[in-house]
């Protein structure tokens, strides 16, 4: 399973606007981040986890001939505002694209994206196939399997989500023990780390930092990164040893999920 970082920035995105920080004004290509995203490669499937607003020019960049799913955290905007752009793929596979997405996400982008889900179907708009996901079900894009993990975004609630050995969050502040329980055992996590101040609806590094080694993964990446963490160099410098800041374009290689005993491959 290849997992590649499309995006690791807030949702600002890093530069932010007509900023002049160190950060905002470095030359280090990690210290580019582009909204949260990762694309998931495995079992014959190529599948994005949130399309946000960089959504078509991180396809261009990480090279996305096929796409067979979009999966979505939560309805934000930095996750989501790059839905139409899947019209490009419904044109080259000739074919609608499934989207997964709990009721509530379902009824926010039917409320931003009306024209899709109107009545009069306009030539050229997006196709989608959409599918629900029940937060306490595990569900299957084709025989890859993902175990929802809600989060709490201040008071909004988030889904992270398990794929194997992989574990995949943004937007949590704080994680219900029930739930923690679903990320145990996993070898690589991805957690978001949005700043060293205090916030009220993400990790804090030094949250993040302690996240990650209550879980004791192999290695923990941070992402959804904030121009107010800190220059790449200086931020890793300060990590201990196991977690490091994920940074766009980033691939990394995730042993695949293994089949249950019984199960048929």
């Amino acid at each position: 399973m290849t997992i590649t970082f499309l995006g690791t920035g807030t949702s600002q995105g890093v530069p932010v606007i007509a900023c002049e920080c160190e950060v905002c004004t470095s030359t280090d290509t990690r210290d580019k981040h582009l909204r949260s995203s990762v694309l998931v490669e495995a079992e014959g499937k190529v599948i994005v986890i949130d399309s946000g607003p960089d959504f078509r020019y991180q396809m261009l960049r990480a090279g996305v001939k096929h796409l067979d799913a979009v999966v979505f955290t939560h309805e934000h905007k930095d996750h989501t505002a790059g839905l139409d752009d899947i019209r490009a793929f419904n044109f080259v596979q000739q074919e609608p694209m499934d989207v997964y997405a709990t009721e509530r996400v379902q009824q926010s982008l039917k409320q931003e994206f009306a024209y899709i889900f109107a009545a009069f179907k306009y030539p050229g708009i997006p196709q989608l196939n959409l599918h629900t996901i029940n937060n306490n079900e595990p569900f299957n894009v084709g025989a890859l399997q993902f175990t929802p993990i809600e989060v709490m975004h201040y008071r909004l609630p988030v889904l992270g989500f398990r794929i194997g050995d992989f574990t995949y969050i943004t937007d949590a502040k704080t994680i219900a023990p029930e739930e923690v329980e679903k990320i145990k055992g996993t070898k690589i996590l991805v957690i978001n780390a949005l700043q060293k101040q205090p916030h009220i609806s993400h990790f804090t590094f030094d949250e993040a930092i302690a996240f990650a080694q209550q879980i004791g993964a192999e290695k923990t990446y941070f992402t959804h990164i904030s121009h107010r963490l800190g220059k790449y160099e200086d931020v890793s410098k300060e990590l201990p040893e196991g977690i490091e800041l994920a940074y766009d374009g980033l691939k990394i290689e995730v042993a695949p999920p293994q089949p249950s005993p019984g199960e048929r491959v």
